[in-house]
């Protein structure tokens, strides 16, 4: 008998809580003192969990754990993953992502290496359900690209850089061209997670009151359009065909309508303000470009409209934000519209096609 689609998930973007002492452990005895101490963040695992109203509510579901702690415990995690129907997930850091905001590179390159390592030690409970991706500091190009190198040989199945880089090395530079190529010839996807970096997210701690929506409605939204403009414009994508670029946990809604204005004025400008691209950008996009969504119900009804080969189901587990334990509630709300063969690639086959 053929399994339910909802119980065989792959979550594209889910989480891993790192131990709050794990640098000052690990670091070389000379970095101790300034081992980053992320103790006083709030911990992101203990919150209640998704609630849905209307007629997905009234939806027999297991019962639902207040405080998942999978996120720092493998074989909880594993149980977990059961209850939502999971049967694998790409894992990505949660406060190590504050890493990309050090500036003393040698600094953020042994702390990124300490959390390399780790993952890789968390993904061998269950590493053909557990699939860890590198962060990797792009400040020195010939660095990042042995660390991704070593990385692919520990089993890690992907990299994580800045979404937003600093000012005087943005992605339109050539700066990145060698790690652009290795992760080509690696096949290591690149991805660009919400939160890291250096633009507006690294003062979002500080955000209070009405600015505090700002930056949760607009601000977080326009680094990932920023980035994947310059990406795309500069030509990083014609010049390295076999790269994969996955935007994490920006959601897609907005995406049909940034790639139609951003086809629409290359067409008007490509004479007057040429660059250094031959086709479309959403050509580049659909070719080369994966994002992830978790709970997006604009992005929802427009899919099956375009890039179902493209987009990857997520659950964000184990963070506040996460569908977790009602994925399934979610994914019936925002995808039943769907043929199965849609969205079996959309919550499994993109995923699994985006690891393998």
């Amino acid at each position: 008998m053929t399994a339910p689609l909802e119980s065989m998930l792959v979550s594209a973007d889910s989480h891993v809580n790192e131990p709050p002492d794990l640098w000052e452990k690990r670091l070389p005895a000379s970095m101790r003192e300034r081992a980053p101490n992320f103790k006083k963040l709030r911990h992101r695992e203990g919150r209640p969990p998704l609630h849905l109203s209307g007629p997905e509510a009234a939806q027999p579901r297991a019962p639902k754990p207040e405080r998942p702690r999978g996120g720092s415990d493998q074989a909880q995690r594993l149980k977990d993953m059961a209850l939502d129907g999971v049967i694998a997930e790409v894992l990505y850091p949660t406060s190590a992502s504050n890493l990309f905001y050090i500036e003393d590179s040698s600094l953020q390159q042994t702390c990124i290496q300490v959390y390399n390592d780790w993952i890789s030690e968390y993904c061998q409970t269950a590493p053909d359900r557990l699939f860890g991706l590198a962060m990797v500091s792009t400040y020195d190009v010939d660095h990042a690209v042995k660390e991704l190198l070593r990385c692919k040989k520990q089993g890690l199945r992907g990299a994580v850089i800045w979404q937003s880089p600093p000012r005087p090395i943005p992605f339109t530079s050539n700066h990145y061209d060698r790690f652009w190529a290795a992760a080509q010839d690696l096949e290591m996807p690149v991805s660009l997670h919400i939160h890291t970096g250096h633009g507006p997210s690294k003062g979002r701690q500080n955000y209070r009151g009405l600015e505090a929506y700002r930056f949760a409605i607009n601000g977080q939204l326009q680094e990932i359009m920023d980035s994947l403009l310059e990406i795309i414009f500069s030509g990083v994508l014609e010049r390295f065909p076999r790269l994969r670029v996955v935007p994490a946990e920006n959601e897609i809604g907005w995406l049909p309508f940034w790639l139609d204005q951003a086809d629409k004025y290359f067409e008007r400008f490509r004479n007057a303000e040429p660059v250094p691209i031959s086709k479309r950008p959403s050509e580049y996009f659909q070719q080369q470009v994966f994002p992830t969504f978790f709970n997006d119900v604009t992005g929802g009804y427009l899919l099956g409209r375009w890039y179902v080969d493209n987009c990857m189901w997520s659950n964000d587990y184990p963070h506040g934000s996460s569908t977790w334990p009602n994925s399934r509630d979610v994914i019936r709300r925002d995808l039943s519209h769907l043929s199965r063969e849609d969205q079996a690639k959309l919550v499994r086959g993109n995923a699994r096609g985006s690891i393998s």
